[in-house]
């Protein structure tokens, strides 16, 4: 089952951190899409959620040393 989440994360307002941001969630198994507004750090991802829960998600972006909004 498809799910869409949206965060915002602080650090992804330029370039290289968006970058990495995307890789690291696309390498995610269950991670669908994922998308990053430049200009407010917002991520839009979609989910499966039969392979990834949104918590994982959160404690991903946080390991990697990212800090949500």
């Amino acid at each position: 089952m498809m799910r869409k989440m949206t965060m915002y994360v602080k650090e992804a307002k330029s370039q290289r951190p968006i970058h990495d941001l995307e890789d690291l969630l696309l390498k995610e198994p269950g991670v669908e899409r994922a998308l990053v507004d430049v200009e407010d750090g917002e991520v839009k991802l979609e989910l499966d959620e039969t392979k990834v829960k949104e918590s994982q998600i959160i404690r991903l972006i946080k390991e990697a040393g990212f800090h949500l909004e």
